[in-house]
C-alpha cells in the first residue's frame, strides 16, 4: 500500500491534489470502489473509524488522592503518633477530620471527563458507499481509507472525503469552522496554505450536507480526522488548576513548612526545659493541630456550592466547583461568534430596490417584524420594485421555514431561510404565491454559474402598466395569460448585474441598469459586515424558452430585469450587547474569536460596542500563522476580533493570553471549541445550540444560550470570591490566635491553655457553624463597578494578612489572659481552659457581625440611617447554633469527659461575654484600614 498511517495521520494537502492523485495514492477506484478483502486489510492495517479516549482515574484512586494534600499529611501523622500513646479517643477524632475532609473532596469532583467519547459519538453514523462496484450502507466505524462514499441532503459525513463529484453540494461545518453558512461545494484542487474553513472540495468528519449531492473518497479516518486532530489537542492540552486552588496549593504548602519548622523548634525548646517527649509530642501536635485550618476546606466547598446554586437561577450550570469563583476573577472573555453573540440565525437587514434603502426589524426566521422606509412601516402594494424582489427571494427558494418546540427553524439553506422570514414580514406566503405562479422548472446554484433560476407559470404583473400597484397580489386573467411565464434569478451580485440591462424603479417603471450605483450600495452593505445578494427576473413565453416547460442557462443569459438587493447576516443578540458593555465597564476585556470572514466579524464586534483603548483591532488566521512569537504575543494582547481561525489556533490565543496572567473564560458552541474551552480556566459552552462535544469540555453550561447570562455568572462569582476572603479573615485569626498560645506557653515553660482536641472542636465544629452563614451573604451594589482582582496576587494579600495579625493578637490575649486569670484565682485547670474558649467564641460572634451585612446594617439603624439587611436569617442561625453548641460544649458531662471541660454558671457565662465585648473595637478599627466589601 502507497499510505501509512502515520502519512494519512501527517498528511493535511489531500485539498491540493488533483482527484487522480489521491485516488492512486490511496490505491481505489471511484466507478467501483474497494473490494471487501482490500477493505479488510486496510481496517487491519488502520483500524476502526473511531476516536480513541484515554480512561480516567478509578474511584477508588480519585478518592485516595483527597489524602495528597501538604496540610492533611500532618494530621494523618498527628492521629498516627497519637494512637502509638494510645490515646485512641483523640487518634479517632484527628483521623475522623482527615476523612470528612476526603469525602467531601471525592464527593465535589467533577466526574472523569467524557469530552472525548462525545466526540466519538458526533461522528458515529451509517455511511452509503461503493464497495465491489455495489452500492451499500454500513457503519461508519467500518469505513477505511480509499472507501468511496456517496453524500445526499441530510446526510452526517462519515469521515474526511475528498469530493471527487458534486451536484450542487452544501455541507454546514459551522461545529468544525464556525462558519454559520453552509459552504458550496467543488472538486478543483486548491492552494496548499487554503485555510480549513476555505477547503471547499473537501468534506470533514461530522458536519452536515444541507443540499444536493456527492461523491468523497475517504482520506482520513478516526484520530487522523479534523475532528480527531480537535480530540489530541483537547488531550494534549494541559489542565490547568484554578487560580484558586493554585492559590490554595502555595498557600498550603507556605503553612506546612511553618508548622513543621515552628513544630519542631517547640519540641527542641521544651525538652531543653526538661519536660517529657511525650509532653512534647502533646504540645507540637496541639500546635500543629492549632494552625492548620480543618475548617476551611469544608467551608470553601460550601460556599462554592451555594454560588453554584444561585448561578443555576440565573440560567448558568457550573460543572465543576472551582469555577464559581474562577469566573468572578476572570481578566478576559475570549467569545465565539456563531450562536453565542449572534442569533445563529441569519436575517435580511437591509434592502436596495427600486432606488430606495429599506431597513428590516426583526431578527431571526420568526415572521415578525416590519419593513421600514424612513423609519415608516411600508404597505408591500405601493412599492413594486420591493414587492417584486421579495417574490423573487421567496420563489426561487429550495428551503422553508417549520416551528418547532416554540422556535422556527430553517430546514434547508440559512441564507434562503432569511428570505422567506423577510417577505413573510409584509405577508407574502409560499403557499400563496406559489398557486398562483406554480413552478414548472429550476436551474440549482451552482458556484459555476454563481445563481439560481426558477421558471414559474404566468406573470405577476405587466411592466408600465396603470394599475401595477392593485394587480401586483391579484390573480387577475392578465397575470395567468396562457403561455406567459417569469424567471426569477438570485445569486451573486457580479453574476446577475452582468445579465441586466434594465431595472425597475420606484414606480414599478423600466429604466436603465446603472451598475456604479448598485455596487456602491453593496459596498456599503458589505462594510456592515452583511452578505449580499442580486435579484432579477424575466417575462417570457413558452416559445422565448425555446424548451417548453424547461429551464436553461441560455434562458437568462441576458435581457434580465434587476429587482434589487438583499443584505442580510446573522445578527448579534440584544442582551449580549448589554452584556459585553457590562463586562468591558467591570474591567474585563472581550475578544470575539471565530471562523467567520473578518469584515463580518468586525462588522459585528464594532456594533456590539467591543474595544480595546477604543481601537477594534482584527486579525486572520492566516495572519496570525505568520507572525513571529513577540509579534503575535502583540497581536493577541491588543486584537479584539479574530477571524477564520483555526481549533489549534483558538488554543493557542487562549495559551498565549494565561502566559501573560490573564485568566481567560472561553465561550463557544462546537467542536471546533473544544479544545480552548477545555485549556481555558473557565469554559463556558451554549445549553442549547452547543454540541455535546463543548458541553463535555466546559465548566460551565448557559441554559439559555445567551452571552448576557454570563454577565451575571461573573457578578456571582465575584461575590464568591468576596465571600470567600471573609471566611479565610474569620477562620485564620482563630488558627493564628490558639498557635501563638500554645507556642508563647510553650517557651515561657507553662501549662497548655488549650488541648487539642479543644482546638479540632473550634477549628472544625465552631469554625464551620460560624463560617458557613458568610457563604450566603448577598452581593455588593458595587461588585461589578471594581476592576478585576490581579491575577497573580497571592490568596493572602498584605492587607489580608495584617488583618489576620491583628484579630490573631487579640484572641491570643483573650485565650492566655482568661486561662491564667481563672487558673490562678480559681486553680482548677479543666474550667480555665472552659472559661478561655467561650470568651474566644464571644469575641468571634462579635467580629463575624463586624465583617457581616447584617452587622453593617445594624450599625446604620442605629446611626438612624435606613438600610436594607438581605439574608440576615444565615447570620442569625450560625450564631443561635453557636450559642447551643457551645453550651453543650461545656454543660453537659459527656462533652466534659471527652474534651476536658468543665460545666460554667450564670456569672461566668457573663464574664466570657464582656470579655470578648472589646471585639467590637478592634474589629471596627481593622475594618476602616482593610474593608472587606
Amino acid at each position: 500500500m502507497t499510505a501509512t498511517p502515520q502519512e494519512i495521520i501527517r498528511s493535511s494537502q489531500w485539498h491540493h491534489l488533483s482527484v487522480q492523485e489521491v485516488t492512486r495514492h490511496l490505491d481505489s477506484n471511484l466507478e467501483t470502489g474497494l473490494t471487501s478483502a482490500v477493505a479488510a486489510k486496510k481496517r487491519e492495517h488502520f483500524g476502526a473509524n473511531e476516536l480513541k479516549s484515554k480512561p480516567g482515574k478509578s474511584p477508588l484512586l480519585r478518592f485516595l488522592l483527597q489524602f495528597h494534600q501538604p496540610l492533611l499529611y500532618i494530621l494523618l501523622i498527628a492521629g498516627a503518633i497519637k494512637a502509638i500513646l494510645g490515646q485512641w479517643v483523640n487518634a479517632g477524632v484527628i483521623w475522623g477530620v482527615t476523612l470528612i475532609n476526603a469525602i467531601i473532596g471525592f464527593v465535589q469532583e467533577s466526574k472523569a471527563e467524557s469530552a472525548i467519547a462525545a466526540l466519538a459519538s458526533s461522528v458515529q453514523t451509517n455511511a452509503t458507499i461503493i464497495r465491489n462496484g455495489q452500492k451499500m450502507q454500513v457503519p461508519s466505524t467500518e469505513l477505511v481509507p480509499g472507501d468511496v462514499v456517496l453524500l445526499a441532503s441530510g446526510d452526517k459525513v462519515p469521515a474526511d472525503l475528498r469530493l471527487v463529484q458534486v451536484r450542487n453540494l452544501q455541507v454546514n461545518e459551522s461545529a468544525l469552522t464556525g462558519e454559520s453558512i453552509a459552504i458550496e461545494k467543488n472538486t478543483q484542487p486548491l492552494n496548499l496554505d487554503a485555510p480549513l474553513a476555505e477547503r471547499t472540495n473537501m468534506a470533514y468528519a461530522g458536519s452536515f450536507v444541507t443540499f444536493g449531492t456527492g461523491k468523497g473518497i475517504v482520506v482520513a479516518i478516526g484520530d487522523a480526522t479534523e475532528t480527531g486532530r480537535i480530540s489530541q489537542l483537547m488531550e494534549q492540552g494541559t489542565s490547568l488548576k484554578t487560580p484558586l486552588t493554585r492559590k490554595f496549593d502555595k498557600f498550603s504548602r507556605t503553612l506546612l513548612y511553618i508548622i513543621l519548622g515552628i513544630a519542631a523548634l517547640m519540641f527542641a525548646v521544651g525538652l531543653g526545659y526538661g519536660y517529657s517527649w511525650t509532653e512534647m509530642f502533646e504540645a507540637a501536635i496541639a500546635f500543629a493541630v492549632s494552625a492548620i485550618p480543618e475548617g476551611l476546606p469544608a467551608v470553601v466547598t460550601v460556599t462554592l456550592a451555594i454560588g453554584v446554586s444561585r448561578m443555576a437561577q440565573r440560567h448558568a450550570i457550573v460543572r465543576k466547583l472551582p469555577a464559581v469563583e474562577t469566573l468572578g476573577g476572570a481578566t478576559v472573555i475570549c467569545s465565539d461568534k456563531t450562536g453565542t453573540l449572534t442569533e445563529n440565525q441569519m436575517t435580511v437587514q437591509a434592502i436596495y430596490a427600486g432606488g430606495q434603502h429599506y431597513t428590516v426589524t426583526g431578527v431571526g426566521y420568526a415572521p415578525e417584524g416590519k419593513i421600514l422606509l424612513n423609519e415608516k412601516p411600508v404597505n408591500r402594494n405601493h412599492f413594486p420594485a420591493l414587492a417584486e424582489s421579495l417574490k423573487a427571494g421567496l420563489l426561487c427558494n429550495d428551503s422553508h421555514l417549520e416551528k418547532k418546540d416554540g422556535q422556527w427553524q430553517v430546514v434547508g439553506d440559512p441564507t434562503e431561510g432569511a428570505l422567506i422570514a423577510v417577505a413573510n414580514k409584509v405577508g407574502f406566503t409560499r403557499s400563496s404565491l406559489e398557486e398562483e405562479m406554480p413552478r414548472l422548472d429550476v436551474i440549482p446554484f451552482e458556484s459555476e454559474f454563481q445563481y439560481m433560476a426558477t421558471l414559474h407559470e404566468g406573470s405577476s404583473f405587466v411592466i408600465g402598466h396603470s394599475s401595477l400597484a392593485s394587480n401586483i397580489d391579484a390573480a387577475s386573467s392578465a397575470s395567468r395569460r396562457v403561455g406567459q411565464r417569469t424567471i426569477y434569478v438570485k445569486g451573486s451580485v457580479e453574476a446577475i448585474l452582468k445579465r441586466c440591462q434594465q431595472m425597475l424603479d420606484a414606480e414599478g417603471n423600466l429604466t436603465p441598469v446603472n451598475a456604479e450605483t448598485v455596487h456602491q450600495e453593496v459596498d456599503a452593505m458589505a462594510h456592515q459586515g452583511l452578505r449580499v445578494l442580486a435579484f432579477a427576473k424575466k417575462s417570457v413565453s413558452d416559445v422565448e424558452t425555446c424548451h417548453g416547460t424547461s429551464l436553461q442557462h441560455a434562458d437568462i443569459e441576458n435581457d434580465l430585469i434587476f429587482l434589487g438587493l438583499q443584505g442580510m447576516i446573522d445578527p448579534p443578540r440584544t442582551e449580549a450587547i448589554k452584556a459585553v458593555q457590562a463586562c468591558q465597564e467591570a474591567g474585563i476585556q472581550v475578544k470575539m474569536i471565530t471562523g467567520d470572514h473578518a469584515v463580518t466579524a468586525r462588522a459585528i464586534a464594532q456594533s456590539m460596542g467591543f474595544h480595546k483603548n477604543g481601537k477594534v483591532l482584527a486579525f486572520t488566521g492566516s495572519e496570525l500563522a505568520r507572525m513571529g512569537k513577540p509579534e503575535l504575543a502583540t497581536a493577541i494582547e491588543d486584537g479584539v476580533v479574530f477571524a477564520r481561525v483555526a481549533p489549534e489556533q483558538k488554543l493557542r490565543i487562549v495559551e498565549a493570553l494565561q502566559s501573560k496572567g490573564e485568566v481567560v473564560a472561553m465561550t463557544g458552541d462546537g467542536v471546533n471549541d473544544a479544545p480552548a474551552l477545555k485549556q481555558a480556566d473557565i469554559g463556558i459552552a451554549m445549553g442549547g445550540a452547543g454540541t455535546e462535544v463543548a458541553k463535555e469540555a466546559s465548566d460551565m453550561i448557559l441554559t439559555d444560550d445567551n452571552f448576557a447570562s454570563i454577565e451575571a455568572a461573573v457578578e456571582e462569582g465575584r461575590t464568591v470570591y468576596r465571600n470567600l476572603l471573609k471566611a479565610i479573615a474569620f477562620i485564620l485569626p482563630v488558627n493564628g490566635g490558639e498557635s501563638m498560645t500554645i507556642l508563647i506557653s510553650v517557651l515561657l515553660a507553662r501549662a497548655l491553655p488549650i488541648l487539642s482536641l479543644q482546638v479540632l472542636w473550634l477549628n472544625m465544629v465552631n469554625s464551620i457553624t460560624m463560617t458557613v452563614p458568610l457563604a450566603f451573604e448577598p452581593k455588593s451594589e458595587r461588585v461589578m463597578q471594581q476592576p478585576p482582582r490581579n491575577p497573580r496576587e497571592p490568596l493572602l494579600s498584605q492587607s489580608l494578612l495584617k488583618r489576620i495579625l491583628a484579630i490573631s493578637i487579640f484572641n491570643w490575649i483573650l485565650i492566655f489572659g482568661v486561662f491564667e486569670w481563672i487558673r490562678q484565682t480559681t486553680g482548677n485547670i479543666d474550667l480555665a481552659r472552659t472559661m478561655a474558649i467561650q470568651a474566644l467564641v464571644a469575641g468571634r460572634i462579635f467580629y463575624l457581625l463586624s465583617i457581616s451585612q447584617l452587622g453593617s446594617a445594624l450599625i446604620a439603624r442605629l446611626r438612624g440611617i435606613r438600610q436594607r439587611i438581605n439574608d440576615a436569617s444565615a447570620i442569625g442561625i450560625g450564631i443561635a447554633c453557636t450559642v447551643i453548641l457551645q453550651i453543650i460544649f461545656s454543660q453537659w458531662s459527656v462533652m466534659n469527659l471527652l474534651f476536658s471541660t468543665a460545666p460554667l454558671n450564670l456569672n461566668q457565662w457573663l464574664i466570657c461575654l464582656l470579655i470578648g465585648l472589646p471585639m467590637v473595637v478592634v474589629a471596627a478599627l481593622v475594618n476602616r484600614f482593610d474593608p472587606l466589601d
